[in-house]
């Protein structure tokens, strides 16, 4: 394995990040939060190394990208089981220093064992309830409920990101190990229009929704209730929808009025911010998880929205969104937000002053610096 670490001045601030894809962001909401607190702790002061995933055989790789230190790992096995064995080398890897490590998840959780042995100061993010997704089946429900355990034994303290995932957590730790620190966003004030016309849209002709097309996103309630009736404008959803291979995809797809547009999923983060700000609001079907990374980002981009009606929804968007329950409910709401822009602007301007209180990456990455710093020798 090379290293950098001998040739870097030792650093008493020093923060080893595991349980993420590496940086720069290119897979989702973890290494987005990875990528920006990174940077936050560098801009003040601390020296951060990320552990990155790629593929193949070999020794580590250890280079610095804008100023944050990458060890990059390769593995040789594809999906979970890469991961997996990505997770135990990263570990394995960290166990050898004596550095605060910020760990992104519990999948793994019992590989945390070597850290809590050596005494290494390891903080995990807890993410949100995954073992009880019925979309996992029940052998992976199964494994990831005992890695939920094994984190929270290992871990020295534990992230929630969401008020309601930290009062469950405390079913599992004592309170005092328990802190809510949610996702950011980047506020968007103006994005360029060429993005949203290549995919044939008119600014402020349509609604966007984004979100993974599994049933307890309601995703096929927020296009039934769309597509109840002639709506005058689009409903642009992304995702990857496979009729062939997916009966609740099939079902989407077939429920779909021609005023709903499927363009696929879409990765750029430039074309899915100006989607996001020339829309005229964003839908939202999450009924689990915490603080979602899709919510804050409409948010950032001051997107009025209609959101599932549940407690994680509401803390996070609450009075930037109108709230839906069912079909109806959805068909009820998007006509009167289509119909009334005064109260788009109000949910709009709403909206953008929740994430400049609660979800900017500033006051995100200080929270994380103020927690880390308790566990610096």
């Amino acid at each position: 394995m090379t290293t950098l670490a001998s040739s870097i001045a030792p650093n008493p601030k020093t923060l080893r990040i595991l349980g993420t894809h590496g940086v720069p962001a290119a897979y989702g909401g973890f290494e987005t939060a990875a990528e920006n607190v990174a940077h936050y702790l560098v801009s003040k002061g601390w020296r951060v190394v990320v552990y990155c995933q790629a593929d193949g055989n070999g020794p580590s790789v250890d280079d610095v990208w804008r100023g944050i230190e990458r060890v990059t790992i390769p593995v040789d096995r594809p999906g979970w089981r890469g991961t997996s064995k990505f997770d135990w080398l990263c570990i394995q890897h960290a166990a050898k220093y004596r550095d605060v490590c910020l760990t992104f998840g519990y999948n793994t959780g019992i590989y945390n064992y070597p850290l809590r042995l050596k005494g290494i100061k390891n903080v995990i993010n807890m993410d949100g309830i995954e073992w009880a997704r019925t979309r996992w089946g029940l052998v992976k429900q199964a494994i990831l409920y005992v890695n939920e355990r094994f984190a929270v034994w290992f871990g020295n303290h534990l992230i929630a990101d969401h008020p309601e995932i930290e009062k469950y957590l405390w079913t599992r730790a004592p309170a005092r190990k328990v802190t809510t620190i949610t996702y950011g966003a980047h506020a968007v004030s103006s994005a360029p229009e060429e993005s949203v016309r290549a995919l044939g849209l008119e600014p402020g002709q349509y609604l966007n929704l984004i979100a993974r097309p599994i049933p307890e996103n309601s995703i096929l309630e927020l296009v039934k209730g769309f597509s109840r009736g002639r709506r005058g404008c689009k409903l642009v959803v992304l995702g990857n929808f496979d009729s062939q291979k997916d009966e609740y995809h099939r079902q989407v797809l077939e429920a779909a009025s021609d005023e709903v547009l499927f363009p696929g999923a879409i990765y750029d983060p430039d074309t899915v911010a100006a989607l996001r700000f020339h829309s005229i609001g964003y839908l939202h079907g999450h009924k689990v998880g915490g603080t979602n990374p899709s919510l804050v980002e409409a948010m950032a981009a001051g997107n009025p929205i209609i959101a599932h009606d549940n407690a994680y929804n509401r803390w996070v968007a609450q009075s930037g969104a109108i709230y839906f329950t069912d079909e109806q409910g959805a068909d009820v709401c998007i006509t009167r937000f289509l119909a009334d822009a005064g109260l788009r602007e109000e949910l709009g301007r709403n909206s953008r002053a929740r994430h400049s209180e609660e979800f900017t990456w500033e006051h995100v990455a200080g929270q994380y610096e103020k927690l880390l710093s308790r566990y610096l020798k």
